[in-house]
């Protein structure tokens, strides 16, 4: 309990801190852009119509072809870009800051933290595109259970500051883990069900993606944005259990070896 509460005195004391670092880099990711913050939403836009023109024409081929299909892909395509630019981020945040580190005193967890938030307010803008998409292709959102979404999304945010915290500490010691990282989010975006749905797949295809957290993020935004069923009981423990499970990991890989950081750095 002690432990706690000194973390969240720490955090408090330091949160002008993360608060700056979050403006400087929304700052930097767009300085010299004609269009800003637009890109938030032209990228994401952009990307959809490329794959609804190659996956939608593919799907309806075959007989497949899934309702509101755009709708469908701009969700998943939205909370896996989420999840890819918060972890990829992170991973690099404290390394990247070893000077500041070496001169200063700041909790090490501010950098991976930050970036996490920093991909959270990226994905809140870009929001904007999945309500334009909405828009054009007529497609159905339900108000009933929109506001529901927030939770898979708050879940996949800690879930993620996880596995942030777990990368910043392997990149430190390892720096092929980038490398890694990469491939793996590439074999991800076939695994999370972006741009298919997997109920049309075999048995045991379906067993095997029902392992991958992300499909439970996805699908749990899915149900609440565009079905209107709200969270079933899975869709509220399995985000949950994995985002505490990663939280619990990256926090206590991170405080294990943050003391070494500077060693290597």
């Amino acid at each position: 309990m002690q432990s706690l509460k000194s973390t969240w005195a720490g955090f408090w004391k330091y949160r002008y801190l993360l608060q700056n670092l979050i403006n400087r880099d929304f700052k930097l990711k767009y300085r010299r852009s004609v269009l800003g913050v637009a890109w938030s939403v032209l990228n994401p836009l952009l990307t959809c119509l490329v794959m609804w023109a190659v996956f939608g024409a593919l799907f309806n081929a075959r007989g497949q072809g899934i309702e509101d299909f755009p709708l469908f892909l701009i969700i998943g395509q939205l909370v896996f870009n989420f999840f890819r630019e918060s972890t990829t981020m992170a991973m690099e945040s404290v390394l990247k800051n070893g000077p500041l580190l070496r001169k200063v005193y700041i909790p090490k967890y501010i950098f991976p933290l930050e970036k996490c938030c920093f991909a959270l307010v990226n994905f809140a803008f870009s929001l904007v595109a999945l309500l334009l998409v909405a828009l054009i292709t007529l497609s159905h959102i339900s108000l009933r259970t929109v506001l529901l979404a927030v939770y898979p999304i708050a879940m996949l945010f800690v879930f993620s500051l996880g596995i942030g915290l777990i990368l910043s500490t392997l990149y430190v010691f390892v720096r092929d883990i980038m490398h890694i990282w990469e491939v793996f989010c590439t074999l991800l975006v076939y695994g999370s069900a972006i741009f298919y749905d997997p109920t049309q797949m075999e048995g045991w295809m379906q067993s095997v993606i029902n392992l991958n957290p992300i499909y439970w993020y996805i699908t749990s935004v899915r149900s609440c944005v565009m079905w209107g069923r709200g969270l079933t009981v899975n869709m509220l423990l399995v985000p949950f259990v994995c985002a505490a499970l990663s939280l619990g990991l990256g926090v206590y890989v991170f405080r294990k070896n943050q003391d070494k950081f500077v060693l290597y750095m």
